[in-house]
C-alpha cells in the first residue's frame, strides 16, 4: 500500500488493442490476476477512458491501430498526464523500427507479440516497482514542503526549482548524449530537487525570518544549511544504501558550490561539483530571481536572463547556463502556470 493509499501491485490496468481476440485474451489474464481492467478497441477510445478514470496507472497499448495509433496515445498521455502513467507497448517480433519510436516517444517497456503470460506478470511487477516510487516522491516532496513553511518558502517554489531541474537535466540528455544522462537519472534528480534546502530546519528563526540583509554572522550561520541538510541525508543514505538519498545528499551539499570556486560550504570548483547540485542551483536561483520575497520584488524574466548569464563560467556551468538559452520558452510557461499568490522568505 502507498502512502497515498493506492495499491500498486494491482493499479487499474487500460488495454488498447484493436484485435478483438487479443484484447479479451489480455482482459481476461490481468482480472484473474486481480488487476481491475478497462478496455478499448482504439486510441480514440482508449485516451477517453484514460481522462475519465483518473485511477488508472498502466497502459498497455498496441502500436499499430486504427483511428489513432499507439504513438498518438504515448504522446498525449505524457503531455497531459497529472500523475506518472507506466505505458507499455504491444510489439511484434519485426517491429525493432516503431518499437524504438514508441520508447522514444515515452513509452517504458514493451511486450512481445505473441504475449506471454509469465513475461507480461514480470513487466507489471516493473510498473509497480515504479508507480510505488511516485509515492517516495510524495514523501520527499512533504518533507520538504515542511522545511519550506518554517522558513517562509511556498509549496510553488519547490514546484518550480523540480520542474526547472528536470527540464534542464532532460536537455543535457538530448544535447549532450556522451554524459550518459538517463530518462531515470533526470527524474530522480528532479524527484530531490525539493530537499535542496532541508537544513534549514537547524537554522534559527530569527534568521530564517528576518526581513533585512544578514550581518556577517548570521550569514555564516545561515550557511550551514548545506551542511545540516548534508548530514541528515547521509546518515540516512548509509543506513539504505539508496542511490536515490546520495543524490539528495550530493544536491543539499553542493546546491550553493559556484562553478569559479566561490561558493559554500566546501568551495568546490568546476566539474568537481555534482551535475546534480549544479543544476539544482541554477533552478533554485532563477526561481528567486523571478520571484517576489520579503525583500525584493520578482524580477522580470529578462533581468533574471540577464543576471544568470553574467553568471556564466562564474558562478553557474557554462553548459547549463547555454541550456537555459534554449529552454527560454518552457521556462517562461513554468513560470507563468505556476505563479505564487502569496511571497517566499528565502
Amino acid at each position: 500500500m502507498s502512502i497515498s493509499g493506492l495499491d500498486y501491485s494491482k493499479a487499474t490496468v487500460l488495454v488498447i488493442e484493436d484485435e478483438a481476440t487479443q484484447n479479451r485474451m489480455l482482459t481476461a489474464q490481468l482480472t484473474k490476476e486481480g488487476y481491475k481492467v478497462l478496455s478499448a478497441e482504439n486510441g480514440r477510445d482508449g485516451l477517453f477512458l484514460w481522462e475519465e478514470h483518473p485511477d488508472i496507472r498502466i497502459v498497455i497499448t498496441d502500436i499499430s491501430m486504427p483511428v489513432m495509433d499507439g504513438y498518438e496515445v504515448v504522446e498525449y498521455i505524457r503531455r497531459h498526464e497529472t500523475h506518472y502513467t507506466y505505458i507499455l507497448v504491444l510489439t511484434g517480433l519485426a517491429g525493432r523500427d516503431s518499437l524504438e519510436k514508441a520508447l522514444s516517444l515515452g513509452a517504458d517497456d514493451y511486450v512481445s507479440k505473441p504475449i506471454y503470460k509469465q513475461e507480461l506478470l514480470l513487466r507489471l511487477q516493473g510498473a509497480s516497482r515504479l508507480l510505488r516510487m511516485e509515492g517516495q516522491d510524495s514523501l520527499v516532496f512533504a518533507m520538504a514542503e515542511l522545511a519550506g513553511y518554517r522558513s517562509g518558502e511556498t509549496g510553488l517554489h519547490l514546484t518550480r526549482v523540480k520542474e526547472y531541474s528536470r527540464l534542464v537535466a532532460d536537455d543535457l540528455r538530448i544535447h549532450q548524449p556522451e554524459r550518459g544522462i538517463t530518462r531515470a537519472l533526470v527524474e530522480d534528480i528532479a524527484m530531490v530537487s525539493p530537499l535542496h534546502d532541508i537544513g534549514k530546519v537547524g537554522i534559527p528563526d530569527h534568521i530564517l525570518h528576518k526581513p533585512g540583509k544578514l550581518s556577517a554572522e548570521e550569514f555564516e550561520i545561515m550557511k550551514t544549511h548545506p551542511v545540516l541538510g548534508g548530514k541528515v541525508l547521509r546518515e540516512l543514505y548509509e543506513e539504505n544504501w539508496s542511490s536515490f538519498l546520495l543524490l539528495a545528499y550530493e544536491v543539499a551539499m553542493g546546491h550553493h558550490e559556484k562553478w569559479d570556486g566561490s561558493g559554500y560550504p566546501r568551495g568546490l570548483k568546476g566539474e568537481e561539483i555534482p551535475l546534480s547540485a549544479r543544476i539544482v542551483a541554477l533552478a533554485d536561483v532563477f526561481d528567486a530571481l523571478t520571484s517576489t520575497r520579503c525583500y525584493k520584488e520578482a524580477f522580470s524574466f529578462d533581468r533574471a536572463k540577464s543576471i544568470i548569464m553574467n553568471g556564466r563560467g562564474v558562478q553557474f556551468d557554462p553548459m547549463l547556463v547555454d541550456s537555459c538559452l534554449r529552454l527560454e520558452t518552457q521556462m517562461l510557461e513554468i513560470q507563468s502556470r505556476l505563479q505564487d499568490t502569496g511571497e517566499d522568505i528565502f
